[in-house]
């Protein structure tokens, strides 16, 4: 069984198969070491189905916010619940983000706007695909119009949007292999080793021109905050190539976001 690293602070006990970490470590927890966390975590819990984690859609919380000690191995997004891993020197999310309220996609160009409300798509407009597969957002959205490379966008705080470079170095460490970085169970039929735990599903994209949606189950990009003239930077990973790519094409693409923990 493959050994995967996780990157987060471990101030109470936990049990974990080295592999795949519980989505919040509820069962994992133990419970009578520690009185106030095992508190805090009943009470998180009971109301967990109920819990409105932010009146702002681009608030975060994490387990620290309710007395539980310091794990950053797992953030709360309203009910979501995002797993990270160490790839390297870098701690990366494990899921597409997911945040924000649905838009539809039906004409070509930029719908997404500066509104103070986080917009997404989800694949052919169906919410259950972003459920899945995380949102699909255009470039100005994900860096919530600024253009600084590594700018935290739509990121939780601590957080940001990788700039090319950094996402070369992920590249780079698994020697241009994107197998490592394909979850096992992407596609049918296709085998992948998901060495890194990165965990890639094909999200497929969202047409800049004409607002229609394609290659879900094929393919999967992920923006950068870099930009190249007036287009930006993006990775690709495709379900029938050795490669991990990289393009850039028009901002007004929906494509994944992946955050990348700041570095300390």
């Amino acid at each position: 069984m493959k050994k995967r690293r996780f990157c987060f602070s471990l101030r109470s006990l936990l049990v974990f198969t080295g592999v795949v970490c519980g989505a919040l470590g509820f069962l994992a927890i133990e419970r009578t070491r520690f009185s106030k966390e095992r508190a805090a975590v009943q009470a998180l819990e009971e109301t967990y189905d109920a819990l409105v984690w932010s009146s702002s859609d681009k608030d975060w919380d994490s387990l620290e916010d309710y007395n539980i000690p310091s794990w950053d191995f797992s953030l709360l997004r309203k009910g979501k619940t995002y797993h990270t891993v160490q790839i390297g020197d870098q701690c990366w999310f494990k899921e597409n983000l997911d945040v924000g309220t649905m838009i539809e996609s039906n004409s070509g160009g930029q719908l997404q706007t500066d509104n103070g409300t986080i917009e997404k798509y989800c694949y052919n407009n169906d919410a259950s695909n972003c459920d899945t597969y995380g949102g699909l957002y255009e470039w100005n959205e994900a860096m919530q119009y600024v253009t600084t490379e590594g700018t935290q966008g739509i990121c939780p705080t601590g957080w940001h949007i990788p700039t090319k470079v950094e996402m070369q170095t992920l590249q780079s460490y698994v020697n241009n292999q994107a197998t490592k970085l394909i979850d096992e169970n992407a596609k049918s039929g296709y085998t992948y080793t998901n060495e890194t735990g990165f965990s890639a599903l094909f999200a497929g994209h969202r047409r800049y021109n004409n607002g229609s949606f394609g290659d879900l189950g094929r393919y999967t990009n992920f923006w950068s905050s870099t930009e190249t003239g007036s287009y930006a930077d993006y990775m690709t990973l495709r379900y029938n190539s050795s490669d991990v790519s990289f393009y850039n094409n028009s901002k007004n693409n929906g494509f994944s976001v992946r955050c990348l923990k700041d570095s300390p």
